[in-house]
This record gives C-alpha cells, sequence and structure tokens, in this order.
C-alpha cells in the first residue's frame, strides 16, 4: 500500500456509498421531521382537539428531549468512537415510533378527559423527537460532519441546505396527497366544504414510518464510520457529558467564541421561525381555506424554487462569504413574511378553487423568499458551526448546536407564537370541537410579527461577522508564511 492510499483510508473514502447514506439517510430522516414538524399539528386538528396548547406542550417538550437525547448519545458516540450504531437503531425505532404516534387518533375519551388525550399525543411525539434524535442528529448528522472537509465542504453544505427542503417538498406534496386518500371532501370536482376529520392520517404515518425503518436496516450493511474515528474517553461518563457546560473552558478558545456568535446568530433567525412554521399548515387549512393537498402544493413548489435558488451559494460559501450569505437569507425571509401579512390576509386574497390562479402568486411569491431565507440559513448555518467543532468532541458538541438551533428557539419561538394565537380575535362563525374547544385559528398577524423579530438577528451576526473575518485572515496568513526548515 502506497502513502496515497494510507492517506486515502485514514481521510476516509468518499464513494457512491457514501452519498448514498448522505441523501438516503437524510432524506429519510427530514421526511420523519418533516412529519412530525408540519402533519404532526394538521393531525391534532384534525383527529384530536384544534387546541394550540397541544401544539405547544409538543413542540416545547419534544425540543426538550432531543437537546436532552442529542447531548446523552453524542458524549456515548464520542467515548465509544462510533457512530453508525446509533444512526441505524436511531432510525429503526423512530420509525416505529411514528407509526405508534398515529395510533392515537383511535383514542376515545369524554370532554372532562381530554387532558389525559393531550398528554398522551404530547408524550408519543416526545418518544419519537428523542430516538429521532438518537439517529439523526447525535447520529447521521455528526457521522456526516466526521466526513466533511475544505474540499468538500460546500457540496455537504448544499446536501444539508436541500435535503430538509427536498423533505419538506416531498413529505408536504406527497403528504397532502396520501391523507388525502379515501376522503370524498379531497375529491376532485366536490364543491362542498372540506373536511379535515375524514383525512387519512394513518396510511401517511405508516408509509413514511416503513420508509424510515427500512433505511435503518440499510445502514446496518451500508454506512461505515470514518476510519479515523476512535473511541475518546475522558474520566467518566458524567465528567465528559458536562464538560459541554464548561464556559470558562469554552472562553478560552477563539473558534468556541466564534462559534458562540455564530449559534446566536442562528437561534435569533429560528425564534420568530417558530412563531409561525409549526402553525404553517394550519393557517393555510383553516384560515385561508386550502386543502391540505392543496397546502403541500403551496408549500412544496415555492421550496423547489428556492432550492435552485441558493445552488449557486455554493461557490460563495466555499470563497469564506458564509456570514453575506447569513444577512441575505434574514433579509429575504423576513421580506416574505411582511409581504405575507400585506398580501396574503384571508381567504378574500386568494381563490381556493383554483390553486393556480392569477390571484395566488402572492402567496407563491411570499412562501418562495421565506423559504429562500430559510434554506440558506440551514446551508451556510450548519457549515458555519459545525466547522468549529473540536475534533474530539464533534458528537457532544453537536448537542451545543441543537441547543441554540432547536432547543432555545422553539421554547421561546412557540411559547410567544402561542400567546399571539391566544390573543387574537377569531373569525366569526366558527364552531366548537368535538370537546367543546373553541377552535384556535393561526392568522396572518404571526408573520407581521416574525418579520420584525427575525431582524434582531443581525445584531449577533455584526459581531459573528468580525470574528469570522479575524480567523479567515489568520488561516490565510498562516498559509502564505513558508515552513522554516530546521537543518
Amino acid at each position: 500500500m502506497n502513502n496515497n492510499e494510507i492517506g486515502n483510508k485514514k481521510q476516509g473514502t468518499v464513494g457512491w456509498k457514501f452519498w448514498l447514506m448522505v441523501l438516503g439517510m437524510g432524506l429519510a430522516g427530514q421526511l420523519c421531521w418533516n412529519i412530525e414538524n408540519q402533519w404532526f399539528t394538521t393531525f391534532v386538528y384534525a383527529k384530536i382537539s384544534k387546541d394550540v396548547n397541544i401544539v405547544s406542550g409538543m413542540v416545547i417538550l419534544s425540543a426538550f428531549v432531543t437537546t436532552v437525547s442529542t447531548f446523552l448519545f453524542g458524549t456515548l458516540s464520542d467515548r465509544y468512537g462510533k457512530r453508525k450504531m446509533f444512526v441505524s437503531y436511531g432510525y429503526i425505532i423512530w420509525g416505529i415510533a411514528t407509526i405508534l404516534f398515529g395510533l392515537t387518533e383511535y383514542v376515545n375519551v369524554k370532554a372532562e378527559h381530554i387532558f389525559w388525550l393531550a398528554a398522551l399525543v404530547v408524550l408519543s411525539d416526545a418518544v419519537m423527537s428523542f430516538f429521532g434524535s438518537m439517529g439523526y442528529d447525535s447520529g447521521y448528522n455528526v457521522w456526516l460532519n466526521d466526513y466533511t472537509n475544505d474540499k468538500n465542504k460546500g457540496q455537504v453544505g448544499a446536501a444539508l441546505a436541500a435535503l430538509p427542503v427536498l423533505g419538506t417538498i416531498v413529505g408536504t406534496v406527497l403528504g397532502g396527497v396520501i391523507v388525502g386518500i379515501g376522503n370524498p371532501t379531497a375529491a376532485p370536482g366536490y364543491t362542498g366544504q372540506y373536511d379535515t376529520s375524514l383525512d387519512n392520517y394513518q396510511l401517511l404515518f405508516w408509509s413514511m414510518g416503513i420508509f424510515v425503518i427500512a433505511l435503518g436496516v440499510i445502514s446496518l450493511f451500508v454506512m461505515k464510520d470514518h476510519p479515523s474515528l476512535t473511541p475518546n474517553k475522558r474520566g467518566t461518563f458524567w465528567q465528559q457529558f458536562v464538560e459541554a457546560f464548561d464556559f470558562k473552558k469554552l472562553k478560552g478558545n477563539e473558534n468556541n467564541k466564534e462559534m458562540l456568535l455564530a449559534n446566536l446568530v442562528i437561534c435569533a433567525f429560528f425564534i420568530p421561525f417558530n412563531f409561525y412554521f409549526t402553525h404553517l399548515g394550519n393557517w393555510i387549512i383553516y384560515d385561508i381555506g386550502f386543502s391540505s393537498g392543496d397546502m403541500g402544493l403551496i408549500e412544496g413548489i415555492g421550496l423547489i424554487f428556492a432550492v435552485l435558488v441558493t445552488l449557486p451559494f455554493i461557490k460563495v460559501i466555499n470563497k469564506n462569504k458564509i456570514p453575506l450569505v447569513v444577512l441575505l437569507a434574514i433579509v429575504l425571509n423576513a421580506l416574505g413574511l411582511i409581504l405575507i401579512f400585506l398580501f396574503v390576509k384571508d381567504s378574500s386574497s386568494v381563490d381556493t378553487t383554483n390553486l393556480f390562479a392569477a390571484k395566488n402568486l402572492p402567496l407563491f411569491l411570499c412562501v418562495f423568499l421565506v423559504g429562500t431565507g430559510y434554506v440558506l440559513i440551514m446551508q451556510t448555518g450548519m457549515i458555519w458551526v459545525r466547522g468549529l467543532f473540536p475534533e474530539e468532541s464533534k458528537g457532544q458538541f453537536e448537542g451545543i448546536r441543537v441547543l441554540f438551533f432547536v432547543l432555545i428557539p422553539m421554547l421561546i419561538g412557540t411559547l410567544i407564537g402561542n400567546v399571539i394565537i391566544e390573543n387574537t380575535e377569531q373569525p366569526s362563525g366558527i364552531l366548537p370541537d368535538n370537546y367543546g374547544h373553541i377552535p384556535d385559528i393561526p392568522q396572518e398577524n404571526l408573520f407581521l410579527y416574525a418579520s420584525i423579530m427575525v431582524l434582531v438577528a443581525l445584531v449577533p451576526l455584526y459581531f459573528a461577522n468580525k470574528a469570522y473575518k479575524a480567523r479567515i485572515a489568520k488561516q490565510m496568513a498562516a498559509e502564505q508564511t513558508p515552513a522554516v526548515v530546521e537543518e
């Protein structure tokens, strides 16, 4: 074996099996997250109760267990020097939990016992999130980070950005088609009021769950851990677990300072994102008046164009212009949100009988702008933050990323969104659901507040940009300095 072959083995050969796992496992994971983020909320409104507090409880507890799971399994994967087993077994259990969540539809309780049904729904979602994080966040994401280097970071960044959007496109479009199967009010030519209670969520959860399980099984035979990955134990498990919270240690590293600032930028972006994203489907269905299938197409089409527009930014990322891309993402997202508030106020602003009518163009444009900002922030934020992870603690520091990308934004953003919805006057003529609860219908003011709040991300971006430029300048100076040869 020559020196080049030894070097390639140590770095980890990247071939078709690698990209198969990147795309296949990434898509399966994003589909499952899409089911949770997009269809679980519409499922609750259609099959359980139109109570925004159930949705908020799901999102908040899910964010909490996701973060705990990422820290827990991330630390374990670092200590044992293994990623694959966490990915494979996490995906298999994740798919099973998705199916079990859907079975809560068949639990019937009296109106006075709705709290216990709501608790069961929230707990079932939390179980899915716990194992989903084991397989995806602390498993797949860290495995992918092991293989990411300066030569492929643009391609990996594009995959990390495109997969969530592709998962959203496939999940929302195909999901809308699936839930409409067997619903007579979703049939072409039906002119009556669309009835979401007849949507087929069982078929959706079973098909997506089985798909994720299948990818988990395939990964057992195809996925390989990086050749250079070795066990890294520092003291007991709990001593190593709490290392990530040693802020004195973090403060002493310049890269950690930049990583903290970059995380704050992404956190500031995703807090207002969580004002509206969880409720986007229910807003389109219950406030605007489209069917579940049309909802999927509205989001899917806008995001397809968003992905196409953002592909050229791969070269910009590779040219060390990440903060510039983040700036553009924030501006485009804010613009799309304010335009939704101004031009898509209610059902009179759109044509619900013909999705592709000219009257609906503003809605598609707004979704495109919001989606473009989201794709760009994912594409750049992941690469920026993960590029600063310490080599010996990539799994553990994935928990830090989830803390800022998921837990804090979901906790704060969801609670604020919940307050906005509950304190917004509801349209007249809304009937109580099966448990006597007056439905909480999300409305366009969510987008107004979010468009203002997302601009707050510009403040930490200013300081993160300075730290980023200083690091890049230092790296370039080091590369240009000739090596000193000792005689």
